[in-house]
């Protein structure tokens, strides 16, 4: 048994490994021979060198919400303790621990007027998303969460502290990987004065020509505005969820929103001026938790009828703005016009006559091929990532995420 360990340390039929072990994922679960349950960093440093005295593979979970490759093996660390919130108001900054999640945030930077560049879903692990990109409700106007990192503090494979800042060779590799690298035990990001949104959403009967109203609207709107165009089967029909967030003001975002009323039948409208701390409203997604597969890929285009009758939830993101401006991070595919997002009960497939340019791996709900993984980076950035897991990881003890080969 590990030494020195504040958290308890768990092994297969203990009280309180079952509940460790399952996320917010429930398709599948990590099965580990030891769990972790990390008190503090030093807990996360001693099951790493645990891990790599033993030779054991690692893996992390904070809120479960992306599993992608389930450990058989090894030592799973859980980090929902590590949830201190810092909000330092004159630099704009909040210091987060590997546990918390994005409501934390929200609710902790409010009093200030500012607020995280933050998900749809305030319950999401906040480390884990900015990790994988962190692709948001206000993305175009203020680009992904990675974006705005300031400093990292993590531990490396051999069970070694590290603090990264922008500069520093480990610092850009570890956004946009998903932890390939190490485990992160708290991150320190710039915020934005957002104090309140015009958001929502509009709910249409789910067409082609909706489609492709929604897809021609988004070639006309400012980075102020990010949206997103939802399909969503339902028992008797189709439905087509617009969601909406403009950092603006409320008429300005009225009129921008407009042309889109007369795209269809009106269901329901729920756009409304809204504090921030309520922007979880806008996509109203599930709060239990449920077994799902899926994954996103980037495109340059999107022709309607290629998504118009998915079986699938389909999720459609206009992406540009700030969202394609260079940044100290690995975030490939800049250039895309929209992320198409598919979340399926089983096996799923990219539908036909797309050509993506790649995968969004934040949105990865299940093991990805070595071409996919490849294919979410640019290739000097993909090459350089292969020469840093080689030095920094070469026993592939950070297997059960990103799988980034070493040479």
């Amino acid at each position: 048994m590990m030494e020195n360990v504040q958290g308890p340390v768990l092994r297969p039929g203990d009280n309180g490994y079952d509940g460790e072990r399952s996320g917010f994922q429930t398709s599948h679960r990590h099965h580990p021979d030891l769990v972790v349950v990390a008190a503090d960093a030093a807990d996360v440093r001693a099951a790493v060198a645990h891990a790599a005295a033993h030779d054991l593979p690692v893996a992390v979970q904070a809120a479960g919400h992306g599993l992608t490759v389930a450990a058989e093996e090894g030592v799973l660390i859980t980090t929902g303790r590590l949830d201190e919130v810092t909000i330092d108001p004159d630099r704009r900054t909040a210091r987060i621990g590997a546990g918390v999640r994005w409501r934390q945030v929200i609710e902790a930077a409010a009093p200030y007027g500012l607020a995280p560049v933050s998900g749809s879903f305030p319950d999401l692990g906040a480390v884990p998303y900015t990790l994988g990109g962190g692709l948001g409700l206000m993305s175009r106007t203020y680009g992904y969460a990675a974006d705005h990192v300031t400093r990292i503090e993590a531990v490396l494979a051999d069970g070694a502290p590290v603090v990264l800042t922008p500069g520093d060779e480990l610092f850009a590799a570890m956004l946009g990987t998903r932890g390939a690298f190490g485990v992160v035990t708290a991150l320190e990001f710039a915020l934005v004065p957002v104090e309140q949104l015009y958001g929502g959403g509009l709910l249409f009967p789910a067409s082609e020509e909706l489609i492709e109203a929604y897809l021609a609207w988004t070639t006309t709107l400012p980075d102020t505005l990010t949206s997103s165009l939802a399909l969503i089967p339902t028992p008797d029909r189709r439905l087509a969820a617009v969601r909406v967030a403009f950092a603006g003001e409320a008429a300005e975002g009225e009129r921008l929103v407009a042309p889109l009323r007369q795209a269809g039948e009106v269901l329901d409208d729920s756009l409304r001026v809204m504090p921030y701390t309520e922007s979880g409203s806008i996509a109203q997604e599930p709060s239990d938790p449920h077994g799902y597969a899926g994954g996103g890929v980037f495109l340059a285009d999107l022709p309607a009828a290629a998504i118009a009758d998915s079986p699938h939830v389909v999720q459609v993101r206009h992406l540009g703005g700030a969202l394609a401006k260079p940044a100290a991070n690995m975030m490939g595919h800049r250039d895309a016009a929209y992320l198409l997002q598919i979340v399926a009960a089983g096996a799923w497939e990219v539908p036909e006559g797309l050509r993506p340019l790649g995968r969004f791996l934040n949105f990865q709900y299940g093991p990805a091929t070595a071409d996919e993984v490849r294919s979410a980076f640019d290739p000097a950035d993909f090459e350089r990532l292969v020469r840093l897991k080689a030095t920094h990881d070469p026993a592939h003890c950070f297997r059960f995420t990103t799988a980034i080969p070493s040479i």
